[in-house]
This record gives C-alpha cells, structure tokens and sequence, in this order.
C-alpha cells in the first residue's frame, strides 16, 4: 500500500489508487486484505479509479480500540474523500454487509455493487451464526487466534481435514496475526440476517450479485439484498462461486459503475 489517510479517530488506513474513470472503493471480506482485491482493482483500472485498502487492523492500516462498526466506516468517509468526496463501495461477502451499512449512513456513495454477502436465510443458519459467535469471542478472549481462524474455516464449510491441512501451511501465521479482526466483520454482519429496515434507508441503486454455481442460499441472500433496498438489482454469475474471477466481474461492474 502506497498511499494513506487518517480516519476521524487517527487511525492511518493504507489504500493503493490506479485506473482512471468513476472512483470505486474495494471493501474486502473477513480474513482478507487489500492484496486479496488487488487482481480485481487491476481487471477494473482500465475503467474505473480504483482504491482498494487494508481495512482497519489489517495489513499496513493501524487500529484502535474499542472497535465499533461505526469507525468502520468512518474509514470509508476517509478514504471517499480521497477519491473526490464521492464514490461508489464494493465489497465482498462480510466487506459487502460493511459496504450497505455506510451507503445507508449517508455518507456520499453513487452506488454500492455486492457479491454473495453471506445473511442467514433461515433459523438454522441463523442460530448457527449464534454459536460461532459465542465461540468465536471465548476464543479470542484467551487469546486462542488459531482456533478462532478454525471457527471461520469451520463455519464456511471448510472440511475438518483441509483446515488441518490449513494450519500446516504457512499461510497460518498470517492467518492468525489478522484473527481479531474476525471480530469486526462478525459485528459487521450483526445478528446474521438481511437487515431490511436498515437495506431500506439505502439512497443509491445497488447491484446484488452472487455466483450461479455457489449455494442456493448464497444467491437467495443477494436477491434478499436487492429486494430489500429501494433501487436494487440481483444477478447472477454463470459458473461463479465464492472465489469469483475477476476478469469475469469486472466488466459487470465496469457496466454498473458507469450507468
């Protein structure tokens, strides 16, 4: 990250910009950092400025405590007037849940684009969500940052064996350093079901988008999203799952950011 901003509490959040057009910032999910959008900012800068950062208490960005949602997105408020004090969010999964929560603050966002924000659609996911938070809060507490990252794994539905596989890796220690953050994002995403009277406060259009060969509940989330804001629209992308390509979404929100 080469460049930086100050939010409102004196945090330092680390951005990097390129391309040239509309601005649009990347909003990266849980246990992800600026780097992990970095391949999207490219496949876009052809079209678009492009600022894609380590969010608070990742990467090159500070932190400071306590955390609160609402820092959050005083981050963004820093970071879109470094782009010219308007610009469009796009976040994926737990960043997307991040994403609509500033756009429906009133901070100036000309549109907000979201991929496969993982909102429970019924009670089961729901008081699952519930456990991994109870779980997921004792962990950290003791200072248990490996079996908090095998929380997640476990609640994506990583099999038992490949998070086994996981902690042998040497990406582990970096999964750990960033294992509080688990935290924020599961603020983020509050009790886990689609927010409507929040989604319903959101001014700008918004795209939901999900991948057509991801789960079934994945894309009835993003069609929940897109029914729940007043201008939103749901679609999805054909052999796409979580893992979505860049070169495949970049020209769907290349064609979003510049309607």
């Amino acid at each position: 990250m080469d460049k930086q901003t100050i939010s409102r509490d004196g945090t330092p959040i680390a951005y990097e910009r390129s391309g040239h057009g509309p601005a649009v910032i990347l909003v990266s999910g849980a246990m992800s950092t600026g780097a992990t959008v970095a391949p999207l900012a490219g496949a876009l800068s052809d079209r678009c400025t492009v600022l894609a950062y380590d969010r608070r208490g990742r990467g090159a960005s500070g932190d400071t405590a306590p955390y609160e949602v609402a820092r959050e997105i005083e981050d963004l408020a820093a970071l879109i007037e470094a782009a010219g004090g308007e610009a469009a969010l796009y976040g994926v999964s737990s960043g997307g849940a991040l994403a609509l929560r500033a756009a429906a603050s009133g901070l100036p966002v000309r549109q907000v684009a979201v991929y496969e924000v993982p909102f429970a659609m019924d009670d089961a996911d729901a008081r699952a969500r519930a456990e991994y938070t109870e779980g997921l809060t004792a962990a950290l507490a003791d200072g248990r940052r490996g079996d908090a990252v095998e929380l997640f794994l476990s609640l994506t539905g990583l099999a038992p064996q490949l998070i086994q596989g996981a902690r042998r890796s040497p990406m582990w220690s970096e999964m750990e350093a960033i294992a509080p953050t688990l935290a924020y994002d599961d603020e983020v995403m509050g009790d886990g079901r689609v927010p409507r009277a929040l989604l319903a406060s959101v001014g700008c259009p918004v795209l939901a988008l999900a991948g057509g060969a991801s789960a079934q509940w994945m894309r009835q989330s993003a069609q929940a999203i897109a029914e729940a804001v007043p201008d939103g629209t749901y679609r999805a992308l054909t052999d796409q799952n979580h893992m979505v390509e860049p070169a495949v979404l970049a020209p769907v929100l290349a064609e979003f950011l510049a309607g």
